[in-house]
């Protein structure tokens, strides 16, 4: 089995900006009692073991304890309607840790898996903002913030899947209905990154 993925990724968690889990790559504890995050990914180009899946889309929602390290992750997925079965299969396989590489990162911390969605996402990535949209399930928007010197603030040299160095962002909307679970994470924190996969 082989993978190659690229493309561009981007988050949302209840936590305030900047988050100290994903700025300390997890020793710190969340800011709240739990951490509920949606990450978003946007395949530009890919291949899973010979099965094209440039242009799909995947989300992943996590609800985990406030210290992440602690493992026991409540896990769901969203996959892209536009997707064919196999094409689904194989991005399940990779986005789920089961072929290894970055997105296995934090296989060991997941404990209980909530469910797999079919759903239309629609993923956009404009600057400094970043959205998706997920069936009437979830609607976000993070904006990076812009540094004195009209660059993206961002965070450097840190431990996540997909990328080692992640964007300041905050919520401009974020309402996410998913695996039971009503949230409105307006306002709170978010980071963006393009990922480079394979193994």
């Amino acid at each position: 089995m082989a993978y190659k993925l690229e493309g561009t990724s981007f988050e949302n968690c209840n936590c305030d900006v900047a988050c100290p889990c994903g700025a300390t790559s997890l020793p710190l504890p969340a800011d709240n009692e739990r951490c509920r995050v949606l990450l978003a990914f946007h395949i530009e180009s890919g291949e899973i073991d010979g099965t094209d899946v440039s242009g799909r889309n995947v989300a992943l929602f996590a609800d985990t304890l406030q210290q992440m390290t602690d493992g026991g992750w409540r896990v769901g997925a969203y996959l892209d309607a536009s997707a064919s079965e196999e094409q689904r299969n194989k991005l399940m396989s990779v986005f789920g840790g089961e072929q290894g590489g970055p997105p296995a990162m934090f296989a060991p911390l997941m404990g209980e898996m909530l469910g797999v969605e079919v759903a239309q996402i629609e993923y956009r990535d404009e600057g400094r903002r970043h959205s998706v949209r997920i069936g009437d399930a979830v609607d976000v928007e993070i904006e990076d913030f812009e540094g004195a010197d009209g660059k993206v603030m961002a965070i450097h040299n840190v431990a996540h899947p997909a990328s080692s160095t992640l964007t300041i962002a905050q919520a401009k909307r974020a309402k996410i209905r998913a695996f039971g679970l009503d949230l409105d994470n307006e306002g709170k924190n978010g980071h963006a990154a393009p990922f480079s996969w394979s193994a």
